[in-house]
């Protein structure tokens, strides 16, 4: 069973302002770019098999340098897609505060459903659906691209967290989270790695004959 790699898409300029939610045409700003980049960089050794991203464009456009440096397509995942927050779309978190709604948001937040939109077990149970039905008995490493709320859910499950306690889970801007699932069991790698994190690479067959690495092991 595979290897999964949750990302996050980078920085926008709405996000620190506005619940962004399912805005049209809310692109990557100059930072975002560069962690997208960076993002890239470290996952070029990756054996990663495939690239699925929720269809908004940030999150396109995160997957596309690594897409680019593997060759592969960047395949859309609907399920993938950003809460849908309803009316609170587009507000400004200061209105959202005022709200009682965003306080009981905060307490309990699986008992919620969000004005004219989804609850956030609706929004677990069809991010999951959408990455378990990329499975495959192959032991493939598989990208995912998607949004800080649909990260924290997904690893709220693989970590068997209550759906109230997700936000205790920091998700970072390009930040990855990786889930290995095996038919024992389910083991969490790493939950917010950023750019910092390396993956070793295989070497050419030249230089393990140089090393040694080519013979078995005494």
């Amino acid at each position: 069973m595979p290897t999964l790699l949750l990302i996050r898409h980078g920085e926008n300029d709405v996000m620190h302002r506005r619940l962004t939610g399912r805005m049209p045409e809310v692109h990557l700003n100059k930072r975002g770019c560069e962690q997208a980049e960076q993002l890239a960089e470290m996952l070029k050794d990756a054996p990663i098999k495939a690239i699925y991203s929720s269809p908004l464009e940030r999150a396109v456009e995160t997957a596309e340098p690594l897409a680019r440096r593997l060759g592969l397509p960047v395949q859309i995942a609907p399920g993938l897609i950003e809460v849908n927050y309803g009316d609170w779309q587009g507000r400004t978190y200061k209105q959202l505060r005022r709200l009682r709604l965003w306080k009981q948001l905060q307490q309990s937040p699986g008992s919620i459903r969000f004005p004219r939109g989804e609850s956030l077990v609706e929004v677990q149970q069809r991010a999951l659906q959408e990455i378990e039905s990329h499975f495959d008995e192959a032991n493939d490493v598989v990208a995912f691209f998607a949004h800080a709320d649909i990260v924290r859910l997904v690893m709220a499950h693989y970590l068997n967290m209550r759906i109230d306690d997700y936000q205790r889970l920091v998700i970072h801007p390009a930040s990855v989270s990786i889930v290995q699932i095996t038919e024992e069991n389910t083991r969490v790698l790493a939950v917010n790695q950023v750019h910092t994190l390396s993956w070793p690479r295989e070497k050419p067959e030249d230089e393990k004959k140089k090393s040694g690495r080519g013979q078995k092991d005494a």
